[in-house]
């Protein structure tokens, strides 16, 4: 199976496969690649509808200068016996770049990717710092963005550090953030209703709105409940370092 970074003429397939709506396992087995190669390279150049084979390239050309660029010190995650350091590097991007198009800013996105990855589930601002080589006050910025949005809280170490911390049930406060949100929509489209005019036909629209909203909106949160209750799987204690 080859390695190394991908060429301009597999990025050229890659574009092409997806054009004929191929699913990420077909390209990569026509490429001789691996799936997760494939997905990190869509992933992190625009996506299935925007990944352009041009664009890719020079996007991993002007990425790889930077990286030759930047001063040598610590960044990443610290190495774990048994894992490579620069597969799990590259996922955290992967990662961050699907928070990112789900609508996260780019840098709230890469903190809650590295936070999702770290095996102790926590971070301080400095770690968090060092570990995506960006300055205290970008952290302070995207974690405040982030605890509003219950994806994260804070909590202080036996050191009196404050720490980021993601719980084992993130997904699901995220979850149901995400229904009350949806709720929250029906709502005012049903005060709309009011006010525009019971029988008129944009008061009609919006009561359709809000009548789909809250059963979106019940749904989603039933199937959390359900989905918590039955597939949460307590994780093993982090290795010692």
């Amino acid at each position: 199976m080859p390695g190394g970074r991908l060429t301009q003429q597999e990025r050229q397939q890659i574009t092409a496969g997806l054009a004929d709506g191929l699913a990420y396992a077909e390209i990569a087995r026509r490429l001789d690649r691996p799936t997760s190669t494939v997905t990190r390279e869509v992933m992190r150049n625009g996506g299935p509808t925007a990944y352009r084979a041009e664009l890719a390239h020079h996007a991993t050309e002007r990425r790889a200068r930077q990286r030759r660029k930047t001063t040598p010190g610590p960044a990443g995650p610290p190495p774990v016996q048994g894992r490579d350091a620069e597969a799990v590097r590259e996922y955290e991007d992967t990662f961050a770049t699907v928070f990112i198009q789900s609508g996260l800013p780019k840098m709230t996105a890469r903190i809650l990717a590295g936070l999702y990855t770290a095996d102790t589930g926590s971070l301080t601002a400095a770690e968090l710092s060092t570990r995506l080589r960006v300055s205290p006050a970008s952290v302070s910025k995207a974690i405040a963005f982030l605890e509003s949005q219950g994806l994260v809280r804070r909590e202080r170490d036996d050191r009196r550090r404050e720490r980021y911390v993601v719980d084992d049930d993130v997904m699901y406060q995220s979850t149901m953030a995400s229904a009350r949100a949806t709720a929250h929509l029906g709502d005012i489209a049903r005060q709309g209703v009011a006010v525009l005019g019971s029988g008129t036909p944009a008061a009609a629209r919006l009561e359709n709105i809000a009548r789909f909203v809250d059963f979106v909106s019940e749904s989603i949160g039933r199937a959390a409940d359900q989905a918590r209750e039955i597939l949460h799987t307590k994780p093993a204690a982090p290795p010692e370092a």
